[in-house]
């Protein structure tokens, strides 16, 4: 019996998804809940997993085609590659019985080759021998292929450097020549990619900046750090939950600030959703810590390093990034000593945070080396006037220096 396989129910903020990348090839068993294929969206990265086990039958939609919500994928075929009946894996398993055209391949290590993986193959004219199968009972995979080619390239690149070959027999590159390599973007990286250029052309964006001392922050955080983490089952106590509760009294206080704009109209939230701007290998997403407000420091610390953790892994969903009314982000851990972040829209405001660095401070008519950071919040002229913005920004900085603040709300 085949079973469907389909693309994830996209909501309705996401109108299409590409076919990222496929785990399994037709004909390879796969066990339930098993990893079979990626769907690139605009905001995430969607996994679909096998629903039972069986054999991958025929794959519908290749790599990068563009699908549509709940779209056929893929057919399963229940059973094992061994017991499976006509289909996908009897003309894998025939295919796989012919001999490979590489010369130098033998026929048992042909034998292992999956169809994808004996097409690059025999297309750049691979040893078979010379890759290693991580697939079942040492079945070569498409994956395995890639990544002995990646091995390849990468010991070309480093002989040179490790064993230089005598003069006589060094192939050197014409002079002059220069190499360039034209990759198209991921859906993802063209979605951020728009987003950031409406945000400079459809919004007044300013920038208004001011330091801040972190010394006393520091003291607090060295203080408390390991009795935090006891407490807490763990959780570190960092600066974003500080900036984060910071930033929810101040938006209290400047509802402008924590507003956004729609057409002519003006949406004032009466609650603080803070977004957290996180850097992955696809690009920069921010997933979204709800009702902020009301989440204490270790909640806080604790969401954002679950956040973290599941953006690398490309396990964040639709939901987490969907909303928030105002964001933060920390250039800092990068060594950014100050930059203008840009808007995300719909909402007006936008905190960067920077690397602390030790300075000559004047303090009471004497010069002192103090921690200070510098602070950035742009803002969208439109809604928010410069005295807003700078009054916001104020509080957050008398926030940070006296952190009693925070708990007293003052």
């Amino acid at each position: 019996m085949a079973i469907e396989i389909k693309a994830p129910a996209f909501p309705e903020s996401v109108a299409d998804g590409e076919v990222a990348a496929w785990h399994k090839q037709e004909g390879e068993s796969v066990a339930r809940d098993e990893l079979i294929v990626e769907i690139e969206t605009d905001k995430v990265v969607m996994e679909v997993v096998a629903p039972e086990d069986g054999v991958l039958g025929k794959i519908h939609a290749q790599e990068g085609e563009t699908v549509m919500s709940e779209q056929l994928l893929a057919t399963l075929e229940e059973g094992s590659a061994a017991s499976a009946p006509s289909g996908a894996a009897e003309a894998a398993s025939s295919a796989d019985a012919e001999p490979a055209e590489t010369a130098s391949a033998p026929d048992d290590a042909a034998a292992l080759l999956g169809p994808a993986a004996r097409q690059l193959v025999e297309e750049h004219k691979l040893d078979i021998a010379a890759i290693s199968g991580t697939g079942k009972n040492g079945r070569i995979t498409k994956e395995d292929v890639v990544n002995y080619m990646k091995s390849a390239e990468d010991s070309a690149s480093q002989a040179p450097k490790s064993a230089p070959a005598p003069a006589q027999e060094e192939t050197v590159a014409p002079t002059g020549e220069r190499i360039e390599k034209r990759v198209p973007m991921t859906r993802m990286r063209a979605k951020i990619a728009e987003r950031l250029l409406d945000a400079t052309q459809q919004t007044a964006m300013l920038t208004t900046f001011n330091e801040v001392n972190m010394a006393p922050m520091m003291a607090l955080r060295s203080k408390y750090k390991e009795q935090f983490e006891k407490t807490h089952n763990g959780t570190r106590l960092g600066f974003m939950g500080m900036f984060v509760k910071a930033a929810c009294e101040a938006l209290k206080r400047f509802p402008e600030v924590n507003a956004s704009i729609d057409g002519n109209d003006v949406v004032y939230h009466g609650y603080q959703d803070i977004g957290v701007a996180v850097s992955t290998p696809n690009g920069l997403v921010v997933p979204v810590l709800r009702d902020a407000d009301f989440m204490s420091i270790a909640d806080i610390e604790a969401a954002i390093k679950d956040l973290g953790l599941r953006a690398r892994d490309n396990k964040l969903t639709i939901e987490d990034m969907t909303g928030g009314t105002f964001t933060v982000t920390n250039g800092g851990v990068f060594g950014s000593l100050m930059s203008t972040p840009i808007l995300n829209p719909p909402q007006t405001g936008i905190l960067g945070m920077h690397k602390i660095q030790e300075r000559p401070m004047a303090v009471d008519g004497e010069v002192v080396i103090l921690p200070m950071m510098y602070l950035a919040l742009s803002y969208d002229h439109r809604l928010i006037d410069g005295k807003t913005a700078v009054q916001f920004l104020v509080a957050i900085k008398d926030l940070i220096e006296d952190p009693a603040r925070i708990l007293l709300q003052l």
